[in-house]
């Protein structure tokens, strides 16, 4: 019993900080773009990191 005394509190702690960071990345902008990172994947890299690459394996 006495160790609820303890959880209840820091799950209360927890939850706030949870929800105060959260709130910081809304208003931060961190959600504003969900399709580009799902689909950058798909295109090709620019050539200029190609052509990197490419010199260093000869």
């Amino acid at each position: 019993m006495e160790v609820l005394f303890v959880l209840i509190p820091l799950a209360l702690v927890f939850a706030a900080g949870s929800l105060i960071v959260f709130t910081w990345a809304v208003r931060d902008g961190q959600f504003d773009d969900l399709e580009t990172p799902a689909v950058r994947i798909l295109f090709d890299e620019p050539s200029s990191a190609m052509d990197v690459s490419n010199s260093e394996e000869r």
